[in-house]
C-alpha cells in the first residue's frame, strides 16, 4: 500500500535527490517528487497534498524550518522529516518545537533506516487522515443524532462500534511499537506503559505506575529529568537520557520524545533506545581520529622530500620543474593543516586534550600575532590597528599557545576577508578579573541568518561570500575558549563591517603581575 503514496523530497543539492531517487525507486515507490528549489516545491504543494515530505536543512533560498513551516500550514497532518548534517542538531530540536516534526535524520543517512522511517511516516499519516475521517463521521452523527432521535440508540451503536475498532487498531499499535511508550500525568509521575517500555525499564507496568519521573530517567551530570521536562512548552526532545534496567543493571541512553495530549496537562513519551547509534558514533569518531593521526607521517615524509628537491641539496630545477614541487610543497602543507585541525577538533569534542596554563602577559600576545600578520595586511594595504587599553601590567592564566591559535584565527580572519585599503582594529583590553580580546573589521559584514552559522563545524562561509578554507577555524576557536570556561561570539552590520570577541572569564584567574 504505501509504494503508492506520494512523497516530496527537496534538497538543494542535486547529487543528494539523484541518490534519493534511485533509493526510493529501488524500494517500490511509485509516486515521488524531487525538488532542488523551495519555491518550486511550495508551487508543487498548492495542488498535491504528499504523504510524507522530507527536506534538507540548510538551503539558500529558504532554509528547511521556514519550508516545512509553509507546508505545516497547508498539510498540517502530513508527516515530515528534516535532513540534517551533524552540527544542526540544536536546529532539528527547534523544528520538532515549531512545527511538529516527525523525524530527523543526520547525514550521512543510513538507506535501511531512512526507508523504514519513510515507511512508519506514511504509515502515521495515513492513521491521522484514517482517524481525523473517524473523528469527521462521528460529528456528522451527532448532528444525524439530533435530526433522527428515533434512531439514537441504533446509531450510536454503529459508530460505538467503529470508535471501537479504531482504539482497538490504536492499542494495537502502542502495545506493538518498538519504541517505549508512557502516558504522565500533569504532577510528572507514570500513569501507564507499554510492553517495550517495561522491557526497556526491566519492570512490569504494576511496578512502574506511580514512580515519579525523576525515580527511572536520570542524566550523567546528575542533574533532574522532572527539571529539563518542566522547560519545556507543550513538546519536546530529551537527548542522552539514561534508564538502568532492573534485571541486569545495564544503564539505557535514549532519545524522549513527548507531547501535551490534553488540556489536563497530560504527556505522552516516546522512549527510543540509541545506545547502539551512540556507540557507533564513539567507533566512527574514534577510526577518524586514528585515520588522520596516522596520516601525518607520509604527509611529513613528503614535505621533507620534496623540500630536499626545492633547496637544490639533490640537483639544480628548472624554473618549470622548481614551480611544480613548490606547488605540491604547498598542497602537502594544506592538507598536513587539515589533518592537524580535525585532531584538535576531536581530542576537544572527546575532552582528551589537556590544558597547558601558565602565566603570561596577553599584550604580549597580540603584538606578536599582529607582527605575523602584518606582511599580509600590507601586500592588501591594509591598515591593521592596535589598541591595547593599559593592560600591561597583567596577566592571565590560561594556554598560552592554544589562546595564540584563537587570536591568529581571528585577525586572520579579518584581513582576508577586508578588502584592499581597509581597516581592521585588535583591541585587548581588562574588566576586573575578566580579559576581553576583539578584532573589527570594516568588510561587508555578515547577516543575521549566517551569523549564528559561523562557529559551526565546517561552516563554508556566508550567503553572500564562500570560503576556501576547512571550516574548522571559527569552530576549533570555539572550542579552545568554551574548554577554558570563557565565550566567543560576534557582532555584524551588513556593508559595515564585523566584530568578533572572546572573553575569559574568572574562571581563566587573571592577576596582575609582580
Amino acid at each position: 500500500m504505501y509504494k503508492s503514496r506520494k512523497i516530496l523530497v527537496l534538497d538543494d543539492e542535486k547529487i543528494v535527490t539523484s541518490t534519493l531517487k534511485t533509493l526510493l525507486s529501488l524500494e517500490g515507490f511509485k509516486d515521488t517528487n524531487f525538488f532542488n528549489i523551495p519555491s518550486e516545491a511550495v508551487e508543487f504543494l498548492k495542488t498535491n497534498k504528499p504523504d510524507v515530505i522530507i527536506s534538507d536543512f540548510v538551503m539558500p533560498e529558504m532554509n528547511g524550518l521556514e519550508f516545512l513551516k509553509t507546508a505545516k500550514k497547508m498539510y498540517p497532518d502530513t508527516c515530515m522529516i528534516l535532513l540534517t548534517g551533524y552540527a544542526d542538531k540544536e536546529n532539528a530540536v527547534r523544528a520538532i518545537n515549531e512545527v511538529g516534526l516527525y523525524k530527523y535524520i543526520e547525514k550521512p543517512w543510513d538507506n535501511d533506516d531512512l526507508v523504514i522511517n519513510i515507511k512508519n511516516g506514511i504509515e502515521r499519516s495515513n492513521l491521522i487522515f484514517s482517524l481525523k475521517e473517524k473523528i469527521a463521521e462521528l460529528n456528522k452523527a451527532n448532528s444525524e443524532l439530533e435530526k433522527y432521535s428515533s434512531n439514537l440508540e441504533e446509531m450510536v451503536k454503529s459508530r460505538t462500534e467503529e470508535l471501537s475498532e479504531v482504539n482497538a487498531k490504536l492499542s494495537a499499535i502502542i502495545s506493538n511499537c518498538a519504541d517505549g511508550i508512557i502516558l504522565i500525568s500533569n504532577d510528572c509521575k507514570i500513569e501507564s506503559v507499554n510492553f517495550a517500555a517495561e522491557k526497556m525499564f526491566g519492570l512490569s507496568e504494576k511496578m512502574i505506575k506511580n514512580k515519579s519521573l525523576d525515580e527511572i530517567f536520570f542524566f550523567e551530570d546528575g542533574s533532574s529529568f522532572v527539571s529539563k521536562f518542566n522547560n519545556f512548552n507543550l513538546s519536546g526532545m530529551l537527548d542522552d537520557v539514561i534508564i538502568k534496567n532492573a534485571v541486569n543493571d545495564v544503564k539505557i541512553t535514549t532519545e524522549i520524545s513527548y507531547a501535551n495530549i490534553s488540556s489536563g496537562g497530560y504527556f505522552v513519551c516516546v522512549i527510543r533506545d540509541v545506545s547502539a547509534q551512540k556507540e557507533a558514533q564513539r567507533l566512527r569518531e574514534d577510526f577518524i581520529a586514528t585515520l588522520t593521526h596516522d596520516l601525518k607521517t607520509p604527509l611529513l615524509a613528503a614535505i621533507q622530500t620534496l623540500k630536499f628537491f626545492i633547496d637544490g641539496s639533490l640537483g639544480k630545477l628548472t624554473d618549470k620543474q622548481n614551480l611544480l614541487l613548490t606547488t605540491m610543497s604547498q598542497s602537502n602543507k594544506d592538507m598536513l593543516g587539515l589533518v592537524n585541525a580535525l585532531l584538535e577538533v576531536y581530542k576537544y569534542e572527546s575532552g582528551t586534550i589537556p590544558l597547558t596554563k601558565s602565566y603570561f602577559a596577553p599584550n604580549d600576545l597580540v603584538i606578536q600575532c599582529c607582527n605575523e600578520i602584518e606582511s599580509l595586511a600590507k601586500s592588501k594595504n591594509i591598515e591593521l590597528i592596535q589598541e591595547l587599553n593599559e593592560t600591561f601590567d597583567v596577566e592571565i592564566y590560561a594556554d598560552r599557545n592554544e589562546i595564540r591559535r584563537v587570536m591568529m584565527n581571528l585577525i586572520g580572519n579579518a584581513v582576508n576577508y577586508t578588502e584592499e585599503n581597509g581597516k581592521v582594529l585588535v583591541k585587548s583590553s581588562l574588566n576586573r578579573n575578566d580579559y576581553m580580546f576583539s578584532v573589527k573589521d570594516n568588510g561587508i559584514g555578515i547577516s543575521n541568518s549566517d551569523i549564528s552559522k559561523m562557529f559551526n563545524r565546517f561552516s563554508q562561509g556566508t550567503k553572500t561570500r564562500r570560503s576556501v578554507s576547512t571550516g574548522l577555524g571559527l569552530y576549533l576557536s570555539k572550542q579552545i575558549i568554551e574548554a577554558h570556561g570563557g565565550k566567543i561570539w560576534l557582532e555584524s552590520i551588513q556593508n559595515k563591517g564585523s566584530e568578533f570577541f572572546f572573553l575569559l572569564l574568572n574562571s581563566a584567574v587573571i592577576k596582575n603581575k609582580v
